[in-house]
């Protein structure tokens, strides 16, 4: 008996709304991770992208559990010497809350092309509203 392998022709990619509104930042982060990379399908391929599409919202109402909200840290370096600018995870919220969690997301990914296609596939937004009303999303409570 041979082993089944999908084609990426075969595979059916939906729309998921995920709120992650007053929810711990990690425990979103690993779950929609795993939708991204398709795992939770029973044709899952470790090297075929057929995970589904998600769109993120009010990740600017997204929390860290303990006093991770005062010490964690996300640095950036300008490529100057001695350049490195960081912003605590309070600024960043006051910055770019999409940021955050798109950048959660992306340590959970592989670290590959394969990863980056992946990455594509997620949408954050910080607020309640989304411009992809006409790809049909269906809510999706993780």
């Amino acid at each position: 008996m041979k082993t089944y392998l999908p084609k990426l022709s075969e595979v059916e990619k939906k729309w998921y709304v995920v709120d992650v509104g007053e929810k711990i930042l990690g425990r979103q982060a690993t779950k929609v991770a795993r939708i991204l990379m398709g795992k939770t399908k029973p044709t899952y391929t470790p090297f075929l992208d057929t995970g589904d599409y998600i769109i993120v919202v009010n990740a600017d109402k997204i929390a860290l559990s303990g006093k991770k909200p005062w010490q964690k840290e996300y640095y950036h370096h300008t490529g100057y010497p001695g350049a490195l600018k960081k912003k605590t995870f309070q600024q960043m919220m006051n910055y770019r809350p999409e940021f955050i969690f798109r950048e959660a997301v992306k340590g959970m990914l592989p670290k590959n092309r394969l990863g980056r296609k992946m990455l594509k596939k997620l949408f954050v937004y910080a607020g309640e509203k989304h411009p992809h009303q006409a790809q049909k999303p269906e809510s999706l409570e993780l």
